[in-house]
């Protein structure tokens, strides 16, 4: 499958950033400082996260610096690694109160979305920005953020006591992110797979097909019978992508399934993931 077209993925982004901000509405007051889902980060951190992460996303795609990007890396050293960045970006937040977090990442998002709106269309397809893991095209960087706005407003809701509110769209975007992304996480593990492939086959909400190469910038021949294969529910996929379950829970249930060469299809699922850590 091929990432979808400019106004269909911004009009996803722009419907999953006025979704998680329904969620924080619907947020009781007392929730904000309890202990989230995210482990040592309270409910409040998670919005302090998001509103850090796309100021920063604002402004690179307007050409400007990203400054605490910039301040973290003169505090360490020259060094931006993503983990840090996060922890550090809600401690410096840590006395604002959260009616501003709030409106700040609210501000943020919206910016962040206007800007990519305004790109032409050649720039759509060729700008890249220095994300906190290095060179990014804008085109991901979009479904990156509604990944990310989906994943959280999911922790928000947990840690508010309320239902999950499942979506196609946030949740196809996880499952399509996670599976472009094997190559780069299986290396970062110390993996690689030349030459192999593995299909996917998911159903339900989010659901999709894909035959992706486990090796970077290696793509299947369109006869190539995949090596491994991966199928089951699309939100589970979709969970154990967001490192939110292991793979293990849905294997258990039936709601996963392997195939093929099953020894590479749970290396696959065991560093499936949508985002760098």
């Amino acid at each position: 499958m091929s990432i979808l077209d400019r106004t269909t993925l911004i009009g996803i982004a722009h419907a999953e950033r006025e979704r998680l901000g329904r969620t924080i509405q619907y947020t009781p007051p007392a929730a904000w400082d309890a202990d989230s889902v995210c482990a040592g980060w309270r409910n409040r951190d998670i919005v302090a996260h998001l509103a850090a992460q796309d100021t920063a996303a604002a402004q690179l795609v307007g050409d400007e610096p990203a400054e605490e990007f910039d301040m973290f890396r003169e505090a360490n050293g020259g060094e931006l690694w993503v983990n840090g960045f996060n922890e550090w970006a809600i401690k410096v937040r840590d006395e604002r109160p959260t009616r501003q977090l709030i409106a700040d990442w609210g501000r943020a998002a919206e910016t962040f979305l206007e800007l990519c709106t305004r790109l032409d269309d050649d720039e759509w397809r060729t700008k890249r920005v220095d994300w906190v893991a290095g060179s990014i095209g804008v085109r991901y960087l979009v479904q990156s953020r509604t990944i990310e706005w989906w994943i959280h407003g999911e922790d928000l809701r947990e840690g508010a006591g309320l239902e999950p509110n499942y979506q196609h769209w946030p949740v196809y975007l996880t499952n399509d992110l996670a599976i472009r992304m094997l190559p780069f996480s299986l290396g970062q593990a110390g993996l690689s797979f030349p030459g192999r492939s593995v299909q996917v086959e998911l159903e339900g909400i989010g659901g999709g097909t894909w035959h992706w190469g486990l090796a970077p910038r290696e793509t299947p021949a369109a006869d190539k019978k995949a090596d491994a294969y991966i199928a089951g529910r699309a939100t589970a996929f979709a969970l154990v992508a967001a490192r939110r379950h292991p793979a293990e829970t849905f294997l258990d249930e039936g709601e996963l399934v392997v195939g093929g060469d099953e020894e590479l299809a749970l290396t696959l699922l065991q560093h499936l993931r949508a985002f760098v850590e």
